[in-house]
Parts: C-alpha cells; sequence; structure tokens
C-alpha cells in the first residue's frame, strides 16, 4: 500500500473514529479543550506509532495462541512511558487527563490496528500506519473540541492559548483561549457529557454523508467510462 493511500485512509476512508467508530470513550469524554485535544491525540499517536513498529517487528516470533496478550504488554510498557513523561514534563495535562492515558492500554484504536495491521506486514508500513491513523484520531479530537468550545464555552483553545499576556502557548493549563463570544450565550449542554455524543454523532453523519457521496460519484464515473467504451 502507498503512504499516499495510507494517509487518506487514517484521515478519511478508515478514520479510527468516524468510520471504524472505535476508541469513542476518552473521545467524548476529554474533547472539553483544546489542550486535552492534542495532548490526548498526541500521546496516542506516539503510542500508536511504537507499538505498531514494535509489533510489526516481532511479528513472525510472537506464537498465535498468546499474540493478544503481548499485545496488550506491548502497549502497556509504551503507555507507561508516556503516562511518567506527562507527569514529569507536563504535569497539568497528565491531571486533566487524569485515567484516560493508563486507558490507553485498552484503547481499541491500538489493539485494533495491531491485530489487523502490524501482524500482517512489514516494519515501515506499519509505521506510517501507526501515525497516519494517530493523525486521523488526533484530527477528530481537535475537530471536536472546536465544536464543543465555540459553540458551548464561546472560546477556542482553552488551556492552550494564553492571550491576556500576549498570545503564547502554554503547556501548564492555564491559558483562557481565544474568547469568540461572551461564556454565558454558550450552548453549555455541549461541554457536559451529552455534549460529546450530541458532536460525535454530527462527525460521524457528516464523515459518513461524505464517504456515500464520494462513492456514488465514483459509480457514476465508471458507468459514464463504460458507456464511453461500448459506444
Amino acid at each position: 500500500m502507498r503512504i499516499k493511500d495510507q494517509f487518506k485512509e487514517g484521515l478519511i476512508t478508515n478514520n479510527p473514529v468516524l468510520v471504524q467508530q472505535i476508541g469513542m470513550c476518552a473521545t467524548m469524554a476529554i474533547t472539553t479543550s483544546l489542550f486535552n485535544g492534542i495532548g490526548m491525540g498526541l500521546s496516542v499517536l506516539i503510542i500508536l506509532t511504537c507499538c505498531n513498529v514494535v509489533i510489526s517487528a516481532i511479528r513472525k516470533i510472537i506464537p498465535g495462541e498468546i499474540r493478544l496478550a503481548i499485545f496488550v504488554v506491548v502497549i502497556a510498557g509504551f503507555v507507561t512511558i508516556v503516562d511518567l513523561l506527562l507527569q514529569a514534563f507536563v504535569p497539568a495535562l497528565s491531571e486533566s487527563l487524569g485515567v484516560f492515558i493508563p486507558l490507553i492500554v485498552v484503547n481499541c484504536i491500538i489493539i485494533g490496528r495491531a491485530e489487523a495491521f502490524c501482524q500482517k506486514n512489514t516494519v515501515k508500513a506499519s509505521f506510517i500506519d501507526g501515525i497516519a491513523q494517530g493523525l486521523g484520531y488526533t484530527c477528530v479530537l481537535v475537530a471536536m473540541c472546536f465544536f464543543r468550545e465555540l459553540l458551548g464555552a464561546g472560546r477556542f483553545g482553552g488551556g492552550l492559548i494564553d492571550v491576556a499576556n500576549g498570545f503564547r502557548f502554554t503547556l501548564d493549563g492555564s491559558g483562557g483561549g481565544i474568547r469568540i463570544f461572551n461564556e454565558d450565550y454558550g450552548a453549555k449542554i455541549l461541554t457536559m457529557p451529552f455534549g460529546g455524543f450530541l458532536t460525535l454523532g454530527f462527525l460521524i453523519a457528516a464523515m459518513q454523508y461524505a464517504l456515500k457521496k464520494s462513492a456514488k460519484k465514483k459509480q457514476l464515473e465508471e458507468e459514464n467510462r463504460k458507456e464511453e467504451t461500448e459506444e
């Protein structure tokens, strides 16, 4: 598979959240601020890529009967590394994400790619797959943060962008974000758990509509080509 096709799959046609519909629990829970969304997305991207490479490298010596147990051990190792690094260098993010970082161990995205892709493909292909799927996951998190923050709290970039002290990025979670309109006019429900379900449902519906429309367009083009060939 070409690199271009792998990125297209990860970002669009086989997006882990909007198409495969896995890893949605954390997606709905932590997307209340851009700080959380980017932090979680990058953490998953790093862990997924590292796990993909290791699992692909040892795929030929893994006994089939215990492969899932080995996958979990590998994933748990990298999750622990990332968790400790966050606690040491970005404690505000570690505290904000809380239990959702350790829960990456059982995230279906990572286990799913290990089972469906890594144990059948080369290290290079698995490395690209990890980046592509991780970017697809991160993009969904950022999109959800954008809608939930903007429409629910009237701002964007909460925790990450500090406008009060000059436009700058901060890693201590203190950034107030970019204020678009008064918070009192926001749809508060979007910042609540139900808002996660609502926003994710909207994004899934939009993606499915776009994919079906694209498929119909391709089918119509193929039919037109056949008709031209027959003529």
